[in-house]
């Protein structure tokens, strides 16, 4: 089958996604990208963009979605409309937390709205985020004083199915450490720098961990866009000698390395629509200290809910516990779970789908010829 994949945001965990799929499938993909800048007019203008860029046919376009899909079907409409279009959803815009340099309103949330009503299938990378985006649909369509159109909703939900992020895991392999290195535990902060992930939480833990007397080192890494948290630059000045990694790794190698040699994964965040970086780490070995909210419970075996998760304003005492020696946590079944997201079992499925897809749309074409 020949699928046009359209990534208007061709960079970080999206590159990834796109890269993935394209490498693993076993379909024909032809990827076309658009650079990863400008995201609020990727959202606005990437539908023409690709309306330009996509010249074949193929049976089927999944699009990525940070793309107006209303607007490329308007603009293909005569040599594509016989072709399905499936809208994967990474994040959306209807529950992504507004900065104070935003303040956009419902503009970009309406655009996921009218492209999950344009598109042949939606697939979302987490139960949590299909859950989360028809929660915020009737919030988003209230707004509007008439002619909300709330039934729509509905139609949405019918097409809409998870399907999972697929990872290129197991190329963590070959940089593996043995043995494990031996003394203080190494913690790991492996996210975007951004308020989000709340760091502020991540680095009160620290200092007040370290104040009580435990022995431990950090590891800070993810992309970072301008100055360096506050928040870091604290615990840089407090902790400078316990601070092993602090900045973006570049080098893939380097970034396996460490997630290797680390002890614990630590996420603070407040918008999570998968836990990518969490994912990789665990698959590494590292044991996932997490807040239980957004997709994280999800990610972890039922056994390992108690010891890995944190109710709010609980870090501390959970971080506490483990570093104490007072949690025993077997990784064997965790690891194996995480096992299933790497792109060789991952592929097939979305081929699956996806061929089932256009199947499915071929034959109500053909009964309706």
């Amino acid at each position: 089958m020949r699928t046009a994949l359209l990534e208007s945001y061709y960079g970080g965990s999206h590159k990834a996604w796109a890269d993935g799929y394209t490498t693993f499938s076993a379909h024909e993909i032809e990827l076309i990208t658009l650079p990863a800048q400008f995201w609020k007019w990727r959202m606005q203008g990437a539908a023409i963009s690709f309306a330009r860029l996509l010249q074949s046919k193929p049976d089927l376009i999944l699009a990525s979605s940070m793309i107006d899909l209303s607007i490329l079907r308007a603009l293909t409409y005569r040599h594509l409309s016989e072709v399905p279009i499936a809208l994967y959803f990474h994040e959306n815009q209807l529950s992504y937390p507004q900065n104070r340099r935003q303040g956009h309103g419902w503009r970009y949330g309406f655009i996921n709205y009218v492209s999950a009503l344009t598109a042949d299938s939606n697939y979302f990378n987490s139960p949590f985020h299909l859950r989360d985006f028809m929660q915020q649909l009737p919030r988003l369509l209230k707004h509007f004083a008439d002619y909300n159109e709330l039934e729509t909703i509905e139609s949405i939900r019918a097409k809409s199915q998870v399907l999972p992020l697929g990872i290129d895991l197991r190329r963590f392999d070959q940089f593996k450490v043995r043995p494990r290195r031996v003394g203080a535990p190494l913690i790991v902060w492996n996210h975007r720098w951004e308020e989000d992930k709340d760091p502020d939480a991540f680095v009160r833990s620290l200092l007040q961990l370290a104040g009580e007397g435990f022995d431990f080192r950090i590891a800070i890494t993810g992309e970072s866009f301008g100055e360096m948290p506050a928040a870091f630059q604290s615990l840089q000045r407090q902790l400078p000698d316990r601070i092993e990694q602090l900045g973006y790794l570049g080098s893939f190698a380097d970034y396996a390395d460490l997630l290797w040699r680390a002890d614990y994964v630590v996420s603070t965040a407040w918008q999570e629509f998968f836990g990518l970086s969490i994912c990789e780490a665990i698959y590494c070995d590292c044991i996932p200290i997490l807040p239980d909210r957004l997709n994280y419970p999800d990610l972890l075996t039922e056994e390992l809910r108690g010891q890995c998760l944190y109710t709010r304003d609980r870090l501390t005492a959970q971080l506490r516990s483990h570093l104490r020696g007072d949690m025993q946590v077997n990784l064997t079944s965790l690891r194996a779970k995480i096992a299933e997201f790497d792109w060789r079992v991952m592929a097939p499925r979305y081929d699956e789908k996806l061929h089932a897809l256009a199947m499915s749309h071929r034959a109500r074409l053909n009964r309706r010829h």
